[in-house]
């Protein structure tokens, strides 16, 4: 039995998470949220992950009823990321790692994002959308890489999500994202916004700019936030599932995993689900406990990376802000 505990702290939620043989023992998490308008910087949210840490640990180790002699290694997020808020949980995953005598294992956030979403959710070999506040990649498995077939070339889906929810002045609890899916619910008038998709990669930032300068206008003009939420969300959807269905198609995969805290939006697994359907094949997603970030999917990445051996020396685990996801060997997959 292997079993591993997980830190995860590369943006504005922080969580530890104890994983062991496939079952989840905990995953308490917290998240900073900033004033409406407003978003998080990386000073004071690796502020906010300091004063937080010992407690979601302690929380962490008592919901799982474990002690820190049964665990078999330490995992923590090495990238991508805030530095700042990863360099803060970094220290404690080393510290930790050393005080209890166990192996350190660093983390690609997105490949743990996706050995979640394979575990939760029973996928074997899918094509992934991974959709984020720093991250938008189709990916698929191929010869011990996770490959991306596609990306965004500027912005993530996240970024411009939230800082559309900024324009409107939306709430930041829970989250920018999930607020203007509740707002997109009420859309009735559909927006034409720019549809950028170039090959197998998509563009977001001349999208965000159109709203940007026009939606005082579009207001004025008789439409409701509703209706530029639900445009906004219709557009960027759309884009994505056209370069996810490309993907499948060149794969010949019949799985589609969506992950990443976007991935959490209905409208988004609806959308998909129609493409998969349509395709004879099948959609696999999360809930808000496992696309948002958490531990518990560093825990688990770490799990599979402890059975292939891959160990990561402290002189080794500094972080690293840009870590791409076709960078990690994936040893544990034939």
């Amino acid at each position: 039995m292997v079993c591993v505990i997980g830190f995860e702290g590369s943006a504005n939620k922080l969580g530890v998470g104890i994983v062991r043989d496939g079952e989840v023992l905990a995953n308490p998490r917290v998240t900073y949220v900033t004033p409406p308008g407003e978003g998080f910087k990386p000073g004071p949210t690796a502020k906010h992950h300091r004063e937080h840490i010992i407690e979601v640990l302690r929380k962490c180790l008592d919901e799982a009823k474990i002690s820190p002699s049964e665990i078999d290694a330490v995992s923590f997020t090495q990238g991508p990321g805030m530095g700042a808020p990863l360099v803060s949980v970094a220290v404690v995953a080393r510290t930790v790692a050393q005080l209890w005598n166990k192996p350190l294992i660093g983390v690609n956030h997105c490949v743990g994002h996706i050995e979640m979403g394979r575990l939760i959710t029973g996928a074997d070999n899918p094509t992934v959308l991974y959709v984020s506040g720093g991250n938008t990649q189709v990916i698929a498995y191929a010869a011990r890489r996770y490959r991306i077939f596609g990306e965004t070339i500027d912005i993530a889906i996240g970024n411009c999500l939230d800082r559309f929810a900024r324009v409107l002045k939306l709430s930041n609890d829970p989250s920018p994202g999930y607020n203007i899916e509740q707002m997109a619910k009420n859309g009735k008038k559909f927006v034409p916004l720019p549809y950028v998709v170039k090959g197998m990669d998509v563009s977001f930032s001349g999208l965000l700019s159109f709203l940007e300068e026009r939606t005082d206008k579009l207001l004025k003009e008789g439409y409701t936030a509703g209706d530029l939420c639900m445009s906004l969300q219709e557009t960027m959807f759309s884009m994505l599932i056209e370069t996810t269905e490309r993907a499948m198609a060149h794969t010949g995969s019949q799985e589609v995993l969506i992950v990443g805290g976007v991935g959490c939006n209905k409208r988004l697994q609806e959308m998909m689900g129609i493409m998969a359907e349509e395709r004879g094949a099948k959609l696999f997603a999360t809930d808000m406990r496992f696309c948002i970030d958490n531990g518990a999917m560093i825990a688990q990445a770490g799990c599979r990376m402890f059975e292939a051996g891959m160990f990561t020396g402290i002189e080794n685990s500094s972080i690293t802000q840009r870590f791409r996801t076709d960078e990690v060997e994936v040893k544990w997959r034939d």
